[in-house]
C-alpha cells in the first residue's frame, strides 16, 4: 500500500477505528444475536444481512489498520501563499474559459465530485509549490497537456471524511 498520509489523516483513521470497535461493532453484534434468535439460520435473511454488515465493519477496521501500519508520513511544507496540501486553489482553465476552486489533499481524502484532488494526480502534482498568478502546465501524457492559471491560494481547515474503499 504505502500511501502518503498526513498526521491528520492518520488521526482521523484512528478515530474511525475506535468508533467502529467501540460503537458499531457492539451494535452489529446485537443485530446478529437478534436475527439468530428468529430461528432457522439457513433461510434467515436478517441473519445473513447482519453477518454481512458485521464482516464489512471488521474488514474496514483491518483495512484502516493496515493503511496506518504501511503509511509513509508526509508533512505539508508549503508556504502560506503556495499551493500545497489542504490548500484551496482557485484555477482558471484556459482551454475551457472556466474557473474552478479545488482543494489539494492526500489520496484518502480525494473526491473530484467535491472539488478535492489528490497531491499525486497530474493536476495536483503540477500545482504543488506554485503561487497565485503562476501559469502551470499540466501533463496528461508524454504528448498532451493543458495550462491552468492559479488565481488564488488559501488555507482550508474544514473537516472531510476519509474515502471508503
Amino acid at each position: 500500500m504505502y500511501d502518503s498520509l498526513t498526521r491528520e489523516d492518520i488521526r482521523k483513521m484512528e478515530e474511525e477505528i475506535e468508533h467502529r470497535k467501540a460503537v458499531v461493532r457492539k451494535e452489529l453484534l446485537e443485530s446478529v444475536k437478534e436475527a439468530r434468535a428468529h430461528g432457522d439460520l439457513s433461510e434467515n435473511f436478517e441473519y445473513k444481512a447482519a453477518k454481512r454488515e458485521k464482516n464489512q465493519n471488521e474488514s474496514r477496521i483491518r483495512y484502516l489498520e493496515k493503511m496506518i501500519r504501511t503509511a509513509r508520513i508526509i508533512d505539508d511544507h508549503a508556504k502560506e501563499d503556495e499551493a500545497g496540501l489542504n490548500k484551496k486553489v482557485e484555477l482558471y482553465f484556459e482551454e475551457d474559459d472556466e474557473t474552478e476552486t479545488m482543494k489539494i489533499v492526500t489520496t484518502v481524502r480525494e473526491n473530484s465530485l467535491k472539488g478535492r484532488i489528490s497531491n499525486v494526480s497530474p493536476l495536483g502534482k503540477a500545482l504543488l509549490g506554485h503561487r497565485a498568478g503562476d501559469r502551470v502546465y499540466v501533463p496528461v501524457n508524454e504528448k498532451a497537456g493543458y495550462y491552468v492559471q492559479i488565481r488564488n491560494v488559501t488555507p482550508d481547515d474544514s473537516e472531510e471524511e476519509l474515502r471508503s474503499y
